[in-house]
C-alpha cells in the first residue's frame, strides 16, 4: 500500500491505495509533513483533487477500491449518484435504497466512507436541509458545499 501527504485548503490530506485503486483518502486535523514525492499509482488521484480545489474538475475518473461491508458498498455507490452541487437527505437516500427504515444504518455507512470528497457523503443533509454529522467536521462540509455551489452573483444590465 502506497501513501502520499498532501495540502488541501481544508488540511493535510492521506492518500493511499495500490495497483488496484485507492482504498483511503482522509483529511487530518494536524498539520504533518507534506510528501515531497508521489508514488505513480497515487498521481492520478493527486492531480484529480487539485484541480476540484482549484475548481477545474467536478468528477473523478482515477479507480477506486474502498474496503467495506456489502451493505456500505451499497451505501457508497448511491452516493456516488449525488450530482456535484446537489445534496440528498438522509431520508431521500434511505428510500433510493430501498429502505426508509434504515436512515441510521445509511448514516452510519455514510460516516465511514472511506473516500473522503471522491464518494461524496458531503452531500448528505438533514430532511430539513440542516448540514448535520460529518466526520470531517461541519466546518469543512459546508465549505465543500459552498465551493460545489457557489452563489453567482448576476449582472443587472
Amino acid at each position: 500500500m502506497k501513501t502520499v501527504i498532501i495540502n488541501t485548503p481544508l488540511g493535510c490530506t492521506e492518500i493511499q491505495g495500490d495497483e488496484n485503486g485507492i482504498s483511503k483518502i482522509h483529511v487530518m486535523n494536524e498539520d504533518i509533513e507534506i510528501s515531497t514525492k508521489i508514488p505513480k499509482e497515487l498521481k492520478e488521484a493527486v492531480l484529480q483533487l487539485k484541480e476540484y480545489f482549484e475548481g477545474k474538475s467536478t468528477e473523478f475518473s482515477f479507480k477506486i477500491n474502498p474496503a467495506g461491508t456489502d451493505f456500505q458498498q451499497k451505501v457508497w455507490q448511491e452516493l456516488l449518484k449525488i450530482p456535484f452541487g446537489k445534496t440528498c437527505s438522509y431520508l431521500e437516500l434511505s428510500k433510493k435504497l430501498g429502505d426508509v427504515k434504515a436512515i441510521r444504518a445509511v448514516a452510519s455507512a455514510n460516516g465511514k466512507n472511506p473516500l473522503w470528497i471522491v464518494i461524496p457523503c458531503h452531500r448528505v443533509i438533514g430532511s430539513d436541509g440542516s448540514l448535520t454529522g460529518y466526520a470531517g467536521g461541519l466546518w469543512r462540509k459546508k465549505w465543500l458545499l459552498e465551493h460545489e455551489n457557489p452563489v453567482k452573483q448576476e449582472s443587472l444590465f
